[in-house]
């Protein structure tokens, strides 16, 4: 079974900063790409950035310029640092590793942002 941990989520206040980490599999993390989507409530789950064994990254439009993710190869690990969080970001945010047409999913952590 493999696991996804992902841990960082929490309490903020609108223009703070929380960074979410997410370690995988070495087998996994190596080959397979990585994102990171969110799930407000009453809404569906989106794709907030992602990042593939390449480095190249791509972002959801309402977080460019805010959010970074990055991938640490050594720790098998990958990090979403979330920077002038506001409100609307609040939701649960998910680990998630996809390789051709595969995936598999962390258990999410809370993220939210209070104004």
């Amino acid at each position: 079974q493999v696991q996804l941990v992902e841990s960082g989520g929490g309490l903020v206040q609108a223009g703070g900063s929380l960074r979410l980490s997410c370690a995988a599999p070495e087998m996994i993390f190596r080959i397979w790409r990585m994102a990171w989507y969110r799930q407000a409530p009453g809404k569906q789950r989106e794709l907030v950035a992602d990042i593939l064994t390449t480095g190249k990254t791509k972002y959801a439009d309402s977080v460019k310029g805010r959010f970074t993710i990055s991938r640490d190869n050594v720790k098998n690990t990958v990090y979403l640092q979330m920077n002038s969080l506001k409100p609307e970001d609040t939701g649960v945010y998910y680990c998630a590793a996809h390789r051709k047409g595969d995936a598999y999913w962390g258990q999410g952590t809370q993220v939210t942002v209070s104004s």
